[in-house]
């Protein structure tokens, strides 16, 4: 079963949509004994760092925080951005720190970043205003103006800054071979 982290915005429909089509059972859940229960979980992407973390009390996102250090993750869009330490999106703000590093926002070309970009030899699809910078993990870049971390894997943890759900039969490839590993 894979549980995809209901926080009151995301994607989510889109991807639970996406994972009916690889014939993968999912739930939408904040609940944490579902998601300690699940062999995976996705966190979706679409939204803001602040109001990820507001979205919880700080008591849930220890607990959160517990949970990922061993589940296998997939974190899409902003659901990569709070693996890392703190993001310009919401300065003050700590993410989870599972992963060293910061989000930075864009400063060149229109922004957000909307439409389909390489990743590797591939076509993917983004909405994006910001952009990790990771000091750990192994990480695959696209560019937009700059080179920017599109893929980053850390232990159990991976993350897509693009949305695999949006991206057509390249994407679900991506998610049937995060769900396989």
């Amino acid at each position: 079963m894979i549980a995809i982290l209901d926080y009151g915005a995301g994607n989510i429909q889109s991807v639970k949509n996406a994972l009916d089509k690889l014939n993968v059972d999912s739930i939408v859940t904040n609940d944490l004994s579902e998601l300690e229960k699940a062999d995976k979980m996705i966190i979706p992407g679409v939204g803001n760092f602040k109001q990820f973390f507001d979205f919880f009390d700080s008591d849930y996102v220890d607990k959160l925080k517990q949970i990922l250090q061993t589940k296998p993750t997939l974190g899409i869009c902003l659901g990569m951005q709070i693996l890392f330490e703190e993001s310009e999106e919401a300065p003050g703000v700590k993410g989870l720190g599972l992963i060293k590093g910061k989000v930075k926002r864009f400063t060149e070309g229109k922004v957000p970043q909307i439409g389909w970009n390489k990743v590797n030899l591939d076509y993917f699809y983004f909405v994006n205003s910001y952009y990790c910078i990771p000091e750990e993990g192994k990480i695959t870049n696209s560019e937009y103006y700059i080179n920017f971390c599109s893929i980053i894997n850390k232990q159990n943890l991976t993350g897509f800054q693009f949305h695999p759900e949006k991206s057509g039969k390249k994407g679900l490839e991506m998610l049937r071979c995060w769900l396989n590993e």
